[in-house]
């Protein structure tokens, strides 16, 4: 029996590893078929893997407004809140004109390595020359030269997008300090990522309580790990009512392969909870959210996440939504000839599904 490691720092005996996930609390091996009794299980566990509480806490908000700017459409805010009982972010939060109270989307901003800029990657910055040259760079390489959150709020929505710790104001961090941050977080009795999950619950929470939002109509958005930020908050938040996540979803067996960014660390820790996959699989957690409205954009040759993984993830969710009678509120898509971005036309899919189910 080998006992040492594969190319790409894998264990010689990873597919054992990886063949001996059974994933016992996906709702395919639930007996009783009791889907709400499903959910709380599941998600009680979730809670223990993330190593914090999954709901917001009693912390006030305590929100402030630092700066503002008009636009012809609507009102840019910079806006600071208590994001967790440890600390406060900024954020920046769009309101179209007019009384409201509008549909909303909380925003999530990808990885992509760089770390000078979070919100200001959807959301166009106004009072920092630098941070806008970064800005526009991002959007012309991941967003078909767009501000997704510029062009919710001339559409209607209120918007708001929040730096997560380690980018923008809450960084810069290094690249390569990614895994130290996470360990550190791990000595302390609790994970970066579900520090990361817990801080989106707060914000949509904090999103819904503005006058000028309607609470029952707040969706979330993402691409790249803001995919995965959104799909896992609608999964975990009752107060979110539907997500569009853009090239982020798979299965572990999907991504447990050599070569597979996941296997580099570093930026992976943003993303994993300690023991989760001994007891679900991803899309597994991203069916907590059934039977809401679901968008998944894939990209046909996005090398971070191989088609087959992809197409098994899918059909997983295809599954669970079906179950409850809720089919035709899963979409999803893989577009042909597509890699890792967002791009303009995907963007216009996206912005009418939204529409639809937290437009209209």
């Amino acid at each position: 029996m080998r006992s040492g490691l594969t190319e790409g720092v894998l264990p010689a005996f990873y597919e054992q590893l990886r063949d001996g996930l059974t994933f016992p609390l996906a709702w395919e091996n639930a007996t009783g078929g009791d889907f709400t009794a499903w959910r709380a299980e599941a998600r009680a566990r979730a809670g223990e893997s993330f190593l914090q509480p999954l709901a917001p806490g009693p912390e006030p908000f305590d929100p402030v407004t630092v700066d503002e700017h008009r636009t012809d459409a609507y009102t840019a805010r910079t806006v600071e809140f208590a994001v967790s009982r440890y600390g406060r972010a900024r954020g920046s939060l769009l309101l179209p004109h007019g009384s409201g109270p509008f549909p909303a989307v909380l925003l999530l901003h990808d990885h992509g390595g760089e770390f000078s800029i979070g919100r200001e990657k959807v959301v166009r910055p106004r009072a920092d020359p630098a941070r806008l040259a970064r800005a526009t760079a991002w959007a012309a390489r991941y967003y078909g030269g767009r501000f997704p959150g510029d062009e919710l709020a001339a559409r209607g929505y209120a918007v708001l997008a929040v730096d997560t710790l380690g980018w923008g104001d809450r960084g810069p961090l290094a690249y390569g300090d990614q895994q130290a941050l996470a360990a550190n977080f791990l000595q302390l009795g609790t994970s970066l990522a579900g520090l990361a999950a817990h801080e989106d619950i707060r914000a949509a929470a904090f999103l819904a309580t503005l006058p000028q939002v309607d609470e029952g109509r707040v969706g979330a958005l993402g691409f790249s790990m803001g995919a995965y930020r959104a799909w896992q908050l609608s999964a975990l938040s009752d107060g979110v009512r539907a997500a569009a996540a853009v090239c982020w979803m798979t299965t572990v067996a999907g991504v447990m392969v050599p070569g597979n960014n996941v296997l580099r660390g570093q930026s992976a820790y943003f993303t994993l909870h300690p023991g989760l996959h001994r007891h679900l699989d991803i899309p597994d957690v991203a069916s907590l959210a059934a039977p809401k409205p679901a968008l998944f954009l894939a990209g046909e040759q996005d090398h971070l996440f191989p088609r087959a993984g992809v197409t098994a993830a899918y059909a997983k969710m295809r599954a669970v939504w079906e179950s409850q009678g809720a089919g035709s509120r899963l979409t999803t898509t893989t577009w042909p000839g597509r890699g890792h971005a967002f791009t303009a036309d995907m963007q216009d899919e996206v912005y009418a599904w939204l529409d639809l189910w937290v437009g209209g």
